[in-house]
């Protein structure tokens, strides 16, 4: 689904930069063609700033959005999480940070939190980045305590697992 929204911005490298950071930090694009996060309106000016592009080029790509059916759809429903990653440890939470073997691969998530919950560890959220869009995704587990050392060395066994790191 993502090369074909990516697709539509074929031979338009701007507008293609414009719709990979809409889709990344899951803003939305309104009706009137405002590019939003839920009602806070983003200027055009600061996306255009944030990917090396002139104002007028998010103007086109909204407005191509806005008459696409598909697009449409998309951006007008797309929404951004919070990620607890950075805080976790401030409030006393655990974070794995997992690089799968293979991000395509069925069943890494099941892996992980099987052998998370072996240590009966809650999870408190669980973010994974989508591999269309980064050259090495990882996934984020937060859980409801500090993650022994024994768990990490569990996690490494996995043949999913490529690497494991605690914060």
């Amino acid at each position: 689904m993502w090369s074909e929204i990516i697709g539509k911005f074929k031979g338009m490298p701007s507008q293609e930069k414009v719709v990979r950071l809409l889709l990344e930090r899951g803003f939305q694009v309104d009706g009137q063609g405002h590019v939003v996060s839920g009602r806070i309106e983003i200027p055009h000016t600061q996306i255009a700033r944030e990917v090396g592009v002139d104002r007028r080029v998010v103007d086109a790509t909204t407005e191509m959005i806005l008459k696409d059916d598909i697009l449409k759809r998309v951006f007008m429903n797309i929404h951004s999480i919070a990620s607890f990653k950075d805080v976790a440890p401030l409030l006393g939470l655990g974070v794995i940070i997992i690089t799968p073997d293979n991000a395509q691969n069925i069943g890494i998530l099941n892996d992980v939190t099987s052998v998370i919950s072996m240590f009966n560890l809650s999870i408190r959220q669980a973010v994974t980045d989508d591999p269309f869009f980064t050259d090495e995704p990882k996934m984020t587990v937060i859980t409801n305590d500090v993650i022994p050392g024994e768990l990490v060395s569990e996690l490494r066994k996995l043949k999913s697992v490529k690497s494991v790191t605690i914060q």
